[in-house]
Parts: structure tokens; C-alpha cells; sequence
């Protein structure tokens, strides 16, 4: 049984427009004789007569009527490959999935969409706020491009590109007695009201292990998940609190001093994605505009 070619749909579904060979060759083009070959040809693999010449017209049969349907579907089908790849090309449309954690999606990440959206307009992004643990999942698996998250996530099968160094800082009231203080060291915080965060996330993993250094056992007022909520209740009155340096100063805090802590613990914001899989033209992008922003801050 001979299956048709995309060539023969294209010259079948020309003469069916045209109802002639002679207009069927002008689209296409080629010469006439080329395209009797052609559909005589194709009718005799086929085994169906696809038009009848009646008093020197060319008609179509019921059978090439019915076969018209189907050919009409699978023209447009090419078509759109056809929009699609061109937009590919000219970058006009496009679909982004990216993961990042929660601190994250508060400060860095609107800002960064917000600057791709700008010059790439018409790409759908869906963005995806999970834990650590879970980003290093769903870039795994392949259900996000990109994750973007602090703290390093080493994969041998994830690409990890440095962004931020980035630091833990002290979130202060203006009136608090260490406001005026040029840098305070993790002993300084000893005794203060303190806003921390849960163990099994990496900021409150770095808290625990500033305050393990001088041997003092942390015992926060307030324990919480995220940064802003921290931040939130510091300006509340509720106690101090630390917090990486990039989810601090990307958010809206005017009245809350932001105080470098020693010693020094780097909490590094990074993108990730799948080493094995090249990524599309707008994930080339919005890792440019993060190396821009990235840029601009240090």
C-alpha cells in the first residue's frame, strides 16, 4: 500500500484549489506536464481515481473530495511547524518553567522577570517556589529549565553557575542599641530577643552554626520559614533577626537597618540547570539578565 508524501499532498490540494493542472502549476511554480506526471502517478500507487476531465474540465471525485479533509488538517499542521519554527528563530514567542526558592521568589525573581518580560514580551514563564531539596528535584527531572536558589546544590548531573556571593546579615529597628554599629559580631546578638527559622532549611542551618561557633545554644523567641515573614516581625517590635543579604536588600524594608555580621558565612545564589540537556533560547536569556542584575549590585 503506497502512503502519500508531503510533495504529493501539496500538488493534490493545489489542484484541488485551483481545479485546474494549469493553475496547480502557476502556484507551484513547475510545469504542467510535471504535475500530471505527478498525480498520475499518485492515483495509480493509490489505486483510486482522484478527478474525472468532463468536457474539458477537470472535476473532483467523491473519493478526492473525502481525502481533501484529512489533507487540510495535516496542511495546517505543517503550517504551524512552519509559525512556530520562524518564531523560534526570530525569538518572538517562547515558554519558560523555573523553580527557586521561597526568599527568593520575594526579591531577586520579580525583579529579574520583570527586566526579561520588558524586552522578551511574549514568552509565557511559570515559576515554581519550592524548598532546596525540592528544586534539586524538579531540575532532576526535568519539570523546570532553570532553579535559582542560595546555597549550593552540588549534582553531578546539574550545571551550577555562581550569581551572588552573598552574605548573612543582621535585620535590625533603627532605635535597636547595635543599630550604630559599623559591622556586629554573632557574640553581640547573645541575650537578644531572636526571630529564627526552622532546621531542616539552610538559612536556619547557618544561624545554628553562627551561634555553634561561640558555643551558644540559640533558643529563638519566633521560629519561621521565610526571611520576609522574619523581617516582617523585626519591624513588628518581635526581636532582631539574620538574613541572607540578597532576599534582604531586594526587599522593601526602609525602616530596618541591615548590619554585616562576623565571622563571615557566604550563602551563594546560584542557577542551575540539567548539565545533558541544552537549553532553550529564552533560558539563554534570563540567565543573561540575571549575570546583568548580578552585575549591577556588585
Amino acid at each position: 500500500m503506497m502512503h502519500l508524501n508531503l510533495r504529493q499532498i501539496e500538488v493534490f490540494r493545489t489542484i484541488m484549489l485551483t481545479s485546474s493542472i494549469s493553475g496547480a502549476a502557476k502556484l507551484l511554480h513547475v510545469s504542467q506536464p510535471a504535475v500530471s506526471r505527478l498525480l498520475s502517478h499518485t492515483e495509480q500507487r493509490l489505486g483510486l481515481q482522484l478527478f474525472e476531465r468532463i468536457k474539458g474540465r477537470l472535476y473532483a471525485t467523491p473519493e478526492a473530495k473525502q481525502l481533501l479533509v484529512e489533507v487540510n488538517a495535516v496542511y495546517q499542521s505543517v503550517q504551524r511547524v512552519n509559525e512556530v519554527t520562524e518564531d523560534i528563530i526570530e525569538q518572538r514567542t517562547g515558554f519558560l518553567r523555573l523553580a527557586c526558592t521561597a526568599n527568593l521568589s520575594q526579591s531577586l525573581l520579580p525583579k529579574a522577570i520583570g527586566a526579561f518580560l520588558k524586552q522578551f514580551c511574549d514568552v509565557r514563564i511559570i515559576l515554581k517556589t519550592t524548598s532546596p531539596t525540592e528544586l534539586l528535584n524538579v531540575l532532576l527531572t526535568q519539570q523546570v529549565e532553570l532553579g535559582i536558589a542560595y546555597m549550593p546544590i552540588p549534582h553531578p548531573n546539574l550545571k551550577m553557575s555562581l550569581l551572588y556571593e552573598n552574605r548573612i546579615v543582621a535585620v535590625l529597628p533603627q532605635s535597636h542599641r547595635l543599630a550604630d554599629y559599623p559591622e556586629i559580631h554573632i557574640s553581640d546578638l547573645v541575650g537578644e530577643p531572636f526571630i529564627g527559622y526552622a532546621s531542616d532549611i539552610p538559612i536556619g542551618q547557618l544561624v545554628r552554626q553562627l551561634f555553634d561557633s561561640i558555643d551558644h545554644h540559640l533558643a529563638p523567641r519566633v521560629e519561621v520559614q521565610q526571611v520576609h515573614v522574619a523581617c516582617g516581625l523585626v519591624r513588628a517590635g518581635v526581636g532582631i533577626a539574620l538574613a541572607d543579604e540578597q532576599t534582604v536588600l531586594g526587599g522593601d524594608w526602609p525602616d530596618l537597618v541591615i548590619k554585616r555580621i562576623s565571622p563571615n558565612i557566604p550563602t551563594p545564589v546560584h542557577v542551575f540547570h540539567f548539565l545533558y540537556q541544552p537549553l532553550s533560547w529564552p533560558a539563554k536569556e534570563f540567565v543573561k539578565t540575571l549575570t546583568a542584575l548580578s552585575l549591577e549590585a556588585a
